[in-house]
This record gives structure tokens, C-alpha cells and sequence, in this order.
């Protein structure tokens, strides 16, 4: 069989690879592919359904990835989600679409040597990708955003609410209780979320109440174009290449990809680039079964080196979130009693099903707050601080490696020692999370993540079998630094827990569903981090858009280094990661990246 050409081959059906194929497919002329190893499960009620979230880990559309283990998580594997279906992890993740701090996006290009990179130039990508919901104003006060003074105004493909029970008392109780502590956000933190508690949107659509992700909002809009083909269960093998080319010397070129379709071996041409977004575990695997990584550890693997580029696979991060489960009042609406009670389970399929109402409408998030370390703001606070940074400083040196530690050290530096900044991302769960479940009991949890962890892993092909696993070890906690600043951020949820009016939602005296996450000091907090903490998903920076002096494996155009149009536009390329939840991130990420790629082909308005 003869190979088909396309003007552009996108690796991978996720968020970000959907994102860039139906903004090129908008050019009627060029011819778009997308190849996605796992199925379309876009009609399965699991996807669609809020509450359902949880009960996708593991399954089908999950690629099940688990990590190495991890010595300071007492050696615990852990496992790192991600989607395995048309849409990616945006059709099995929690759903939540949060900001990210603007100065996170300003270091991109005034810390990590990304030029053209910050806030101002991201910010209209956010508002590109997704649409804010209208809220009446009656709801206001319930949904705790009657203190806003400006809403955001935007009508991207994404539809998002704020999801669930409207007059839930979590949302109240939230804002109220920040509003006392002086950390209540007075306007929609899309305009400027860098701190402060919020009631946060998710990607539900407000009318028929299902999730919304890449493949509903973007791909099933433009699925009858005639010049985009998105095959699903097609795994892409290896990019394939061609040294011919105005600069060959300089670069190669990238003529096209294999792929095994439904047990065939295929071949796809492209005209004018091939585009990875397989993600933050699979995009630097493909590179690398292509020939682009470090030259040394390819040849181990019987694999020619194309390009030498050892930071393929390198600078992975992810965000650890860690919780404390409590005893809610009886009258609190959580989930618990689906997981409990089969009756309770059944009405609500019913009422999802006939009134799109009840609990299934609920991902259980409804809160978020991006907030400092409380008690580095004394100035015996600051004075701990200043010393945990003097002892954590990174070894000074030449080496890409050094060059790259130095510069996140400073970016996370000057994070912790400005007041205005937060370093830990709070939000409560009304349910269990991943805890015991106490029968006929109801679960509040109050959770958090470190936002700006220091520590940096890696993820590497197990072999040049394509189809083995990538060798996932994200080196949790390895920066002590991380661990110290966890720890103090874990300390506060004891604090949240007993101000009013949030802590009227708790029975009293306190219950906690798990006798180890009594946090009475440091040391407490830090053997109970070691032994519950787990991934959120936010897995990124494994191909990282970084001077090569720094290790980078993209340019600021998102080019890889030594080619000529080969790009990245998923997670694996985003430098520094976000606040808190990466998914609204990728998607203003791959936003930009489809006009980046338009304008190097010189594609207008005139041409859409």
C-alpha cells in the first residue's frame, strides 16, 4: 500500500493534539491527520458523566502508567494517569479548569530564555479556548463570587461552570472564610489569578451538565471537514526522516511517520510538518525510538542517534497533592453515599439521566485558593525561609544541567520570598479522597500541592520495543527543599479546618478518617506526605521549550533543536509548570502553537 500524504501529521488525539489539528484543519486547503492510539469512547456515559471520574482510573482509556519507585515515598509506586482516548486526559481527568499564576508564565521567557513567551502574550489563548459560563446573578452569593468586581467575557470551544448543587454551602463557606483571613479573590481569577481563594470552574457544560473536553468541544465541530482525518487506534512507531533539505546540513527533516493501525504497519507522509503531542510521557518515547535523545543511551539501546539531545526525557515534573480527610456534619451533600449506598447510586443515574440533576453532576471540586506559606510571613518565618533556600541552593557549574537547576532555583526564589505569590494551591473534595470511608459518613477533604516543586525526574524508553511502557520516575521529593515547603503547606490545612464558617461544615471535635493525618508538627506532616501523597496528573517539561544551554529540547517556536519541522505542543514542552491544574494551561498552550505553526507557513485570515 502506497502512503498518504498530508501537509501535517499531529502524533497524538489529546488536548493539545486535537487543539492544533482542528485550528490547522481551518485552512481549507492543507490536509490534517491525527493519529491516536486509544479509541473514541466520546459516547461512553463514564466520560460524560461528572461524579464518574474516578472509576475511568485504571480502565481502558487509561494507559495505566505507574511510576519507579520512589525512595522518599517510602518507596511507593505511584500512578500517573493518563488518557488513553480521543481527547486524551481531558475526557478522564477531575475536570477542574483553573489559572495559572501570571508570573509562572512571565518566567517562561524573563527566567528560562523562552523569547516571546509571558503572560500577555498567553493570556488571549485562555480566553481563546473556552467559554465563561453566565451566572444569575441570584446565584451569586451561593456560588461565593458575589464579592467579583470583573468577570471574564469569553467564547472559546470549551464550554465550562461551575458544577454540581449551584446552592452547595461549600462555595459560602469557602469565600467567607478566606474573606476573614484577608485571601479572598475579588474578581474572576482568569483576569489575574496569582492568589487568593476562589470557586473555581470546571469543564461541564452548563446546559446538559456532561463533561466537556478536546474531542467534544473542538474535534466533533470540525469532525466533517473533508480535509482533517483522525484515525484512532493507530500507535505511531517512529517519525521518519529525510536529510534532504535547504539546511540539511544544519537539520534534518521530517518526511513523515510509521504507525501500526489495527495490526498493520503504515506509513503517513506529510508535506510540511509532523506535530508531537502524545504527551508528557510519550512524546520524548517517540522521539527517542526515533533517534532524538542523548546519542549514548540510544546506542545502548540499538538505536542510530539522529539528533544528539540529552534533554529528551529529562526535566520531568508533576505536581504531588496531599490530603486530610475530616468528618463532615450529616446535613453536608457529599459523595460518599454513591460509593455506599447502591439505592443512593441508582436515583442518581435517574436524576442524571432524566433531570441532569443530583450528585452524578458533581466532580466533587467546587474550591481552590492559591496561597503563600502562612508562617514564612514572619519575620521569624522568613528568617526559616531564608536558610531552607541558602542550604538548597543548586551547585554552581557550566553544564547544561547546572545552567537549568540555577535557573528554576531562581524562579522558585523569588516565588517564596514575595508575600504576593503563592507557592501551594488549596481546594476542598466533598467526598473521600483515597482514604478509608467511614459507613453512613460523610467526607470533607482538604487538600494541596505544592505548586513550584524544585525536584526534577525523568522518562526514558525501557528498550526500543515500541510497544513497552516508558520508565516513569518523576524523583518526588528529591530536592529536600520540596519536602520542608510541602510539610508547612499540610500544617495549614489543620488551620483551614478550624476557621469559621468552614469549619461549621466539620463534626466536632474533629474526626479524621485516618489516625496518621493528625498533623501536629513538621515531623507529623512530613512522615504523613512520605507515606499518603500521590500524583495529580500534571506531568510536563519532559521535552522542555528551554535554550539548549539549559538542556532545552524545543525552541521558543516549539521546533525541536536539529530539525526542521518537527514541533511539540503538549505538556512535555511547557517549561515551568502551572499553579495548580495543567489542563487550561495546554489548552492556551496549544492554542499558540497552532498560530505559531500558521504563521511559519504563512497562513491568514485570508486563508480561513
Amino acid at each position: 500500500m502506497s502512503p498518504d500524504t498530508y501537509d501535517f501529521i499531529v502524533v497524538g488525539g489529546g488536548t493539545a493534539g486535537l487543539v492544533v489539528a482542528t485550528r490547522l484543519s481551518e485552512i481549507p486547503s492543507q490536509r490534517v491527520l491525527v493519529l491516536e492510539a486509544g479509541a473514541d469512547f466520546s459516547p461512553d456515559q463514564r466520560i460524560k458523566t461528572p461524579a464518574s471520574w474516578t472509576s475511568l482510573q485504571g480502565t481502558e482509556v487509561d494507559w495505566g502508567f505507574r511510576t519507579e519507585p520512589q525512595p522518599l515515598l517510602n518507596e511507593r509506586s505511584i500512578g500517573v494517569s493518563q488518557g488513553k482516548t480521543l481527547g486524551g486526559s481531558s475526557a478522564i481527568n477531575a475536570q477542574v479548569f483553573v489559572p495559572c499564576n501570571p508570573s509562572v508564565i512571565d518566567h517562561w521567557g524573563s527566567s528560562l530564555g523562552n523569547s516571546g513567551w509571558n503572560w500577555e502574550t498567553l493570556r488571549p489563548y485562555y480566553a481563546k479556548a473556552y467559554t465563561s459560563p453566565p451566572v444569575d446573578s441570584s446565584l451569586a452569593e451561593a456560588l461565593g463570587i458575589d464579592g467579583w468586581t470583573d468577570h471574564s467575557d469569553t467564547h472559546g470551544p470549551l464550554p465550562t461552570s461551575f458544577p454540581g448543587n449551584p446552592s452547595h454551602p461549600i462555595r459560602k463557606a469557602w469565600a467567607d472564610t478566606f474573606r476573614v483571613n484577608g485571601y479572598y479573590t475579588v474578581q474572576d481569577p482568569f483576569i489575574n489569578g496569582s492568589l487568593g481563594s476562589f470557586s473555581c470552574l470546571a469543564t461541564v457544560d452548563p446546559v446538559t451538565k456532561e463533561r466537556t473536553n478536546a474531542a467534544s468541544a473542538y474535534y466533533a465541530s470540525s469532525k466533517t471537514r473533508k480535509n482533517l482525518e483522525v484515525l484512532t487506534n493507530s500507535t505511531v512507531e517512529k517519525i521518519l526522516f529525510d536529510s534532504e533539505g535547504p539546511n540539511s546540513k544544519e537539520s534534518i527533516v521530517a518526511s513523515g511517520v510509521l504507525y501500526n493501525y489495527k495490526g498493520e504497519c503504515r506509513k503517513a507522509i506529510c508535506n510540511k510538518e509532523v506535530i508531537l503531542a502524545a504527551g508528557a510521557l510519550q512524546s520524548p518515547k517517540i522521539l527517542e525510538l526515533s533517534g532524538i535523545g542523548n546519542a549514548s543511551f540510544l546506542e545502548k539501546h540499538g538505536i542510530d542517534p539522529i539528533v544528539d539531545l540529552p534533554g529528551v526525557g529529562e526535566n520531568l515534573y508533576d505536581h504531588l497533592i496531599d490530603t486530610i480527610s475530616y468528618g463532615a456534619v450529616d446535613t453536608l451533600e457529599t459523595l460518599d453515599p454513591l460509593i455506599l449506598d447502591p439505592s443512593v447510586r441508582e436515583q442518581a443515574i435517574t436524576d442524571f439521566a432524566e433531570r441532569r440533576t443530583g450528585l452524578l453532576t458533581s466532580m466533587g471540586v467546587y474550591t481552590y485558593a492559591y496561597l503563600p506559606i502562612m508562617e514564612h510571613l514572619s519575620s521569624e518565618g522568613r528568617e526559616r525561609l531564608t536558610k531552607l533556600l541558602v542550604d538548597n541552593r543548586p551547585t554552581p557549574g557550566e553544564n547544561p544541567d547546572q545552567v537549568r537547576a540555577q535557573a528554576y532555583y531562581k524562579v522558585a526564589e523569588a516565588t517564596l520570598l514575595d508575600p504576593k505569590q503563592a507557592s501551594g494551591a488549596y481546594f476542598s473534595f466533598l467526598g473521600p479522597w483515597g482514604g478509608p470511608i467511614e459507613e453512613n459518613g460523610r467526607t470533607l477533604t482538604l487538600c494541596v500541592m505544592l505548586s513550584q516543586p524544585l525536584s526534577r525526574g525523568s522518562v526514558h524508553i525501557r528498550s526500543n520495543d515500541t510497544s513497552a511502557a516508558p520508565i516513569v520516575n518523576p524523583n518526588y521529593l528529591s530536592n529536600s527543599l520540596d519536602l520542608d515547603l510541602f510539610a508547612e503547606h499540610m500544617l495549614y490545612i489543620e488551620t483551614i479546618a478550624r476557621l469559621r464558617p468552614l469549619t461549621d461544615l466539620l463534626k466536632h471535635p474533629i474526626i479524621r478518617r485516618h489516625s496518621s493525618s493528625n498533623l501536629t508538627d513538621l515531623e507529623t506532616a512530613k512522615k504523613w506526605i512520605q507515606k499518603s501523597a500521590a500524583s495529580m496528573w500534571h506531568l510536563g517539561g519532559s521535552c522542555a521549550m528551554l535554550p539548549k544551554e539549559m538542556n532545552g529540547v524545543v525552541d521558543s517556536t516549539l521546533k525541536v533543536y536539529g530539525t526542521q519541522n518537527l514541533r511539540i505542543v503538549d505538556s512535555s514542552a511547557i517549561p515551568l509548570i502551572s499553579t495548580a491544574n495543567l489542563q487550561s494551561t495546554v489548552y492556551a498552550f496549544a492554542e499558540r502553537a497552532a498560530d505559531l505553526i500558521k504563521e511559519t507557513w504563512g497562513f491568514g485570515m485570508s486563508q480561513l
